[in-house]
């Protein structure tokens, strides 16, 4: 049996089967990003869906293929929370009970979502810690019930409905697209992408991009082999899956251009960049393609880039962890183990003779438990520029207060901060 490939004329009938829920997104130029890549850089902002990302594509083309034994029986799925709210807004929709499955970590904005687009055709069940074991528990129920499970991405109706966002690009510019940067999670997307721009621009590079942190389709494809990584980052939640599709990885592996991986918080400063200078909100997994251009900042001069910005649905709540993360990795932001000297004005001599004149003490946990001469406190510190460290690293150590640099110790890290 010939491995499955996305037809043109199948994603082609996606495209009018959700034309009636899914709007055609804007492809703009970033004239900030244009002019530091000196490319033309265009987003394709997905984020402006109804439901805030690509996802309701693939969700609507898969339910609305159901027979109506399948419709009567009523569908499941699990999401990390986009294809949640798909399939919410799908079954609402078209009058179809659902259940959906998402992990117990999901952002609160995800879930109060997904319950808003499904009204009284949806139901919520938060299970397990990681998309995995929410996508398990749905499938033992999906198999209890007879219900028709909802995948993700690994699905022929969900990949050509996603597909549908390349025919947008190729219909919304004449120029020829060199490059396209798709996020990766399960794959759905990029194996969408693939299979539109093969067939209708076969000179267009698709590039993968996934977090540092769930580098599922990178390591699957180095190995030639689909494979599930043990252990995740699960904070790009939208695109932090331990294993990608089989259909998705087939397709992957033999018509990305490219696939790489970004640090978290290198998108996590990319998130507050889009916020505070172009007046953007995307979610994590949102950011990762812009986030990697500065690794192809040679290739792409002079070429037309695409872009895709997946989806929008961040939580509020998040905002001091992005910026957390984003300092961090701009080495911004230090956390130490200082000993201070249990004698009165010891705080004092530290902030005036060991900080820096711009430097910002943004954590500080001490207690005083017993008689010793010094008493250890975490003491967390946010620099103008990264040079600053090795300075106040050496007033620290002259002046006996320096105990222990906790940024590059995980483990500690994690319990004390």
């Amino acid at each position: 049996m010939d491995a499955y490939f996305p037809k043109i004329e199948d994603i082609r009938k996606a495209a009018e089967t959700i034309r009636q829920v899914a709007d055609i997104t804007p492809l703009m130029q970033s004239i900030r990003y244009s002019k530091a890549y000196d490319a033309n850089i265009l987003l394709k902002r997905e984020d402006l869906h109804r439901v805030r990302s690509y996802k309701i594509r693939g969700a609507f083309n898969k339910i609305s293929s159901l027979s109506k034994k399948e419709t009567m029986n009523g569908v499941v799925c699990a999401s990390a929370g986009n294809h949640a709210q798909g399939v919410a807004f799908a079954c609402n929709h078209l009058g179809i009970k659902g259940t959906i499955y998402m992990p117990s970590v999901t952002p609160k904005q995800k879930v109060e979502q997904t319950k808003l687009f499904g009204g009284d055709w949806v139901t919520v069940v938060l299970e397990g810690d990681t998309f995995d074991d929410s996508s398990d528990a749905a499938k033992k129920f999906c198999a209890a019930e007879k219900k028709t499970y909802i995948h993700p991405f690994d699905d022929p109706k969900i990949i050509e409905g996603q597909a549908t966002v390349g025919l947008e690009i190729l219909e919304q510019t004449k120029q020829p697209i060199d490059y396209v940067f798709v996020a990766v999670g399960g794959g759905g997307l990029a194996s969408g992408l693939c299979a539109v721009f093969k067939s209708l621009s076969p000179q267009t590079k698709i590039i993968g991009v996934e977090p540092e942190g769930a580098p599922s389709m990178k390591t699957s494809i180095e190995k030639g082999v689909n494979i599930e990584l043990e252990h995740i980052d699960k904070f790009i939640d939208g695109a932090a899956v331990k294993r990608v599709g089989n259909l998705t990885f087939n397709i992957c592996k033999e018509y990305l251009y490219d696939m790489v991986t970004v640090p978290e918080g290198k998108v996590c400063q990319t998130i507050l960049d889009l916020y505070n200078r172009d007046a953007i909100v995307v979610e994590p997994a949102g950011a990762l393609t812009i986030t990697v251009l500065d690794d192809y900042k040679e290739e792409i001069k002079g070429k037309n880039v695409v872009c895709i910005v997946s989806g929008s649905n961040n939580d509020i709540t998040r905002t001091a962890e992005i910026k957390e993360r984003a300092l961090l990795y701009g080495k911004l932001k230090h956390y130490f183990i200082i000993r201070f000297p249990q004698r009165p004005g010891a705080l004092k001599e530290f902030v005036v003779d060991i900080l820096g004149p711009t430097d910002d003490i943004t954590h500080f946990e001490y207690s005083k438990k017993s008689s010793r001469e010094n008493a250890p406190a975490v003491v967390g510190i946010e620099l103008k520029n990264p040079e600053d460290l090795a300075p106040l690293v050496k007033r620290m150590k002259e002046n006996n207060f320096f105990g222990d640099y906790i940024n590059d110790k995980p483990d500690l890290f994690q319990y004390l901060i």
